[in-house]
């Protein structure tokens, strides 16, 4: 007994509904190309390599993309989006489906070939704690004209961040110099910040942010006065 099942515009026949249904283990199954379209979609992939025919093959192609598409009907108003599904559909025959594409099909070694290394700047951090932007706000502070009042306020600035995130990384309590000795030490002695500059107090860093309470409206204070 022979079952046909229609998918669009093509019929696939099956010998017996135990062809179809077959039953087996997803450790014997081979490693779907594309999950996203689920064990199914690929299943039929599979059985469109089978066909000997190639006009039956293509009708079978255009059901599977009219299925994949329903997949996704948001998608169909999106440029290109056939010329996707076809690329998907030559992709999960692993390039093996012999049809004429109406685009061109992409090639395997386009997926073999090594991403391009980013060219990342390479500078070595002198503490990392402190992090490169804070190296880069030292330079540029110590490039100002020293009679510039913005000079002072950046060094000042520049100290009270430099504690806070040397505590982030160190939970133990710091001493004003230590952080002042490092802004010297990282602008190569251009900024010579006040020994006497007193900076903010760890209690004062990392205070909790006062409990919001609860707001109080119209309707509420209303209701207290029924």
């Amino acid at each position: 007994m022979q079952k046909q099942v229609r998918f669009g515009n093509p019929v696939f026949t099956y010998n017996s509904y135990e062809t179809m249904l077959e039953r087996d283990y997803n450790t014997q199954r081979k490693k779907m190309k594309l999950p996203e379209y689920g064990r199914s979609i690929h299943k039929m992939v599979d059985h469109i390599m089978q066909i000997e025919n190639r006009e039956e093959r293509i009708l079978a192609v255009k059901g599977v993309i009219d299925v994949m598409g329903m997949m996704y009907p948001y998608l169909r108003d999106i440029n290109e989006f056939k010329h996707k599904l076809w690329d998907h559909i030559a992709i999960m025959s692993d390039f093996k489906l012999d049809i004429d594409y109406p685009y061109d099909p992409p090639k395997p070694e386009t997926f073999i070939e090594k991403p391009r290394l980013i060219p990342y700047q390479q500078s070595d951090i002198k503490f990392r704690h402190y992090g490169k932007i804070m190296e880069n706000y030292i330079e540029a502070t110590a490039l100002m004209d020293d009679e510039n009042p913005a000079k002072a306020t950046n060094i000042e600035l520049l100290a009270n961040q430099m504690k806070k995130t040397y505590l982030v990384w160190n939970k133990d309590a710091v001493e004003d110099s230590k952080i002042l000795n490092d802004m010297v030490f990282l602008s190569q002695g251009k900024l010579k910040p006040d020994p006497e500059m007193h900076l903010q107090e760890v209690n004062e860093i990392f205070k909790q942010q006062p409990k919001k309470g609860k707001i109080t409206t119209i309707s509420n204070q209303s209701r207290k006065h029924k």
